[in-house]
């Protein structure tokens, strides 16, 4: 062997004693992405790099957020012990003074204020395992009613208008790799490219096939860029819209008739209300033409095939049930639904938006979607849990609501995990204040939030790095998330800081739990039965599958690709269409002469959320150093405003102040800021507090606000 030859191995060999391999996914959206972060030790330091890995819904692909994720994992503000405020200050303290002052200040406040004086705060950012564990954690642990969480303000209006219409809410009814075959789809407020950037080739793909694709949104976005058909809506104004849509349908006689009759109820209620509506009055309303109405929903209702997607642009707002269900008649009316390349889309925000929601972090839910007002859901999981249906607590009120409560003192104390409610509510400096009144406050957290930095404890967790267990992606995808990375500091995973703290609290009994699987194992059977049914579905199969679609009642059953191909979810079998009136869109807010202008929020690719997470990864931070008010260069004239100067929003609720950015793809009427910054950058200071009867979602996306040059304030 030559000299060249041994030297060429010995360097092979020394980099493979220098290099570390460590399997995950994604911690931002719901697409879930599967990774390798690559080790390399260069001397005396190491460096890192992410890399995609192939499976079945991202298919190696990873967007600029994904490939940067580990810089806020290892950064150096990780919270790597516990926190505790003693006199206005933040001290370190050990696990062991952190349970006892829990257990302390719980007691003390559940003896003087009641047992529903605790409340907890979750987050569709953690595992299925966890998820499942808070809820079971806050009713049989704490006995409290209120638990609710943060996708409560991102998926609830498609949740429920799902669930009203169909039964059932798993965020797509089809699978992921239908897209591309699919003749025609819809897209309904949602920027695709910029929130779920690795699904878009599913769409590309589709467009090189000849699919016609329709966008509905106030600005032009490089989701919109990919449309055939791009109607740009006044905000707030898609129930008109879509309204509009199905009644040129029906007027069309573009309907399947044999499906309505077969499969749907109330379809004729529904023709009676469009039949006395006026297409030149939904025109002037939305600002979309008849004509362009008119080609939208020829298309769609001519094609074989054809999907719907929305998000969070119809479906944050005061009446996004209604709008969701509005879209839904679409598809139902013109039979496109159930079948092949035909169905609906709920396009997911968070990374574990759709399993989040479905094992017991709402108010209103149990594991496996069981309502905690059904006498025989609630006897059902008693008896997993091992704890008399009595004592089972019932339904508390939605994440907003629990602020409500603070400030009427009929709340105490709170548990925050992994979330930043400061940032993401509405009302944001309400949302504040509340937190302020509390007697105990503990914040679970990776970094010390805006809203952790309010807390009188704060416990560090461990990133998607170190904390193994399953998320369910956009499609309804259980997906096993590994996580072998060394724990920072004495950070602990959430489902170990939940289980010590039952133990302290004397509810060892019923946290037995030593990993993840075996809280897998529990889920499996307290969803067992119900409309989200994991029990099919194990750790090894998920391995060897590459995630299971549910609902997968047996481990003998194939995964469910397609929903709703022979029936609905609703008892007899029939979707549910909805009469959606003027009146749902009477309650949204209007501009007026004190507010002449409508704000709307939303995303950029390179931050996520509060920002908490991405704004502490350099790579991302650099990209957007800070907020921006998007504005049409007539309306920005208009008020004197100049392109790149500080111009101060202010609405009903609040005032914040940003930096102006022209654009003619914005309607004149409206501006748009984005919501990942905090303080005097946090848009949701100006959303004000009406919630959607049915979700109890905010309406974060239509605000009326004015404008103002700073040096003119």
């Amino acid at each position: 062997m030559t000299e060249l030859m041994l030297k060429y191995f010995r360097d092979k060999q020394q980099k493979v004693q220098t290099e570390k391999v460590y399997n995950t996914q994604c911690p931002y959206c719901s697409m879930q992405c599967k990774m390798q972060l690559i080790e390399q030790k260069v001397v005396s330091r190491k460096k890192y790099k992410t890399i995609g890995q192939d499976n079945v819904t991202s298919e190696g692909r990873l967007c600029v957020k994904g490939m940067n994720a580990h810089q806020h994992a290892l950064h150096h503000d990780r919270l790597k012990q516990p926190l505790l405020k003693v006199n206005g200050k933040f001290v370190p303290v050990s696990w062991e003074v952190a349970l006892e002052t829990i257990k302390e200040k719980f007691t003390q406040i559940q003896q003087e204020d009641g047992k529903d004086a605790l409340s907890v705060y979750g987050s569709a950012s953690i595992t299925n395992e966890e998820a499942y564990l808070l809820g079971k954690f806050a009713r049989v642990a704490l006995q409290t009613k209120h638990i609710d969480y943060n996708g409560r303000l991102c998926m609830a209006s498609a949740a429920t208008g799902a669930n009203q219409t169909f039964g059932m809410d798993r965020g797509f009814t089809n699978s992921i790799q239908e897209i591309p075959h699919t003749r025609c789809m819809i897209l309904a407020g949602t920027n695709i490219a910029e929130c779920q950037p690795t699904i878009m080739p599913y769409f590309e793909k589709a467009k090189e096939n000849g699919a016609y694709i329709i966008a509905i949104d106030p600005r032009e976005t490089s989701t919109t860029k990919l449309a055939d058909l791009h109607l740009k809506n006044k905000p707030g104004t898609d129930i008109e819209l879509a309204n509009g849509l199905l009644k040129i349908i029906i007027e069309n006689d573009l309907i399947d008739e044999a499906f309505i009759q077969e499969r749907t109820d109330h379809f004729d209620e529904v023709k009676d209300y469009l039949s006395n509506l006026h297409l030149e009055d939904i025109a002037d309303a939305t600002g979309i033409s008849i004509s362009d109405m008119e080609q939208a929903a020829t298309v769609f209702g001519r094609e074989a095939s054809g999907m719907i997607f929305t998000a969070r642009g119809i479906e944050q707002q005061i009446n996004g049930t209604d709008t969701v269900r509005a879209f839904l008649n679409i598809l139902l009316a013109t039979g496109k639904i159930g079948k092949p390349y035909s169905g609906y889309g709920a396009v997911t925000g968070q990374g574990n938006g759709q399993g989040a929601r479905e094992h017991g972090q709402k108010a209103d839910q149990l594991p496996g979607y069981r309502l905690i007002e059904n006498s025989e859901h609630r006897k059902y999981i008693a008896d997993v849990w091992g704890i008399d249906e009595s004592c089972l607590p019932g339904k508390g009120v939605s994440a907003y609501e629990m602020f409500e409560k603070i400030n009427e003192d009929a709340i105490t104390s709170m548990m925050i995990m992994c979330s930043n409610p400061v940032i993401s509510n509405p009302n944001a400096n309400f949302v504040k204040r509340a937190l302020k009144k509390l007697k105990f406050l503990v914040v679970v957290d990776l970094f010390l939030s805006e809203t952790a930095q309010l807390a009188d404890l704060v416990l560090p967790t461990t990133s998607y790095l170190e904390d193994e267990g399953t998320l369910t992606n956009v499609e309804g995808r259980v997906l096993l998330r590994e996580a072998s990375f060394p724990i920072q500091g004495d950070a602990k995973h959430d489902w170990k800081i939940l289980c010590e703290i039952a133990h302290k609290l004397g509810k060892e009994a019923y946290f037995p739990f030593q990993s993840a699987e075996e809280i897998f194992e529990e889920l499996r059977i307290a969803s067992r039965g119900g409309k989200a049914d994991y029990y099919g579905i194990t750790y090894d199969r998920i391995k060897k599958e590459q995630g299971v679609l549910w609902p997968c009642p047996s481990p003998d059953e194939p995964s469910t690709t397609r929903l709703f191909e022979n029936s609905f979810a609703h008892q007899d079998g029939k979707a549910k269409m909805a009469v959606v009136t003027k009146q749902s869109q009477s309650l949204k807010p209007k501009a007026n002469k004190q507010y002449p202008l409508l704000l709307t929020t939303g995303r950029v690719m390179s931050h996520y959320l509060t920002g908490e997470q991405t704004r502490k990864s350099p790579s991302l931070a650099a990209r957007n150093i800070e907020a921006y008010m998007e504005i049409h260069p007539d309306t920005a004239e208009n008020f004197g405003i100049k392109e790149n100067t500080l111009v101060k929003i202010n609405s009903e609720k609040g005032w914040i102040i940003v930096r102006s950015k022209c654009s003619k793809t914005i309607r004149k009427d409206t501006i748009f800021v984005p919501f990942h910054w905090d303080e005097n950058q946090n848009v949701n200071r100006l959303v004000g507090d009406q919630l959607d009867p049915y979700c109890r979602m905010p309406s974060f996306k239509i605000s009326a606000v004015n404008i103002r040059p700073v040096n003119n304030v």
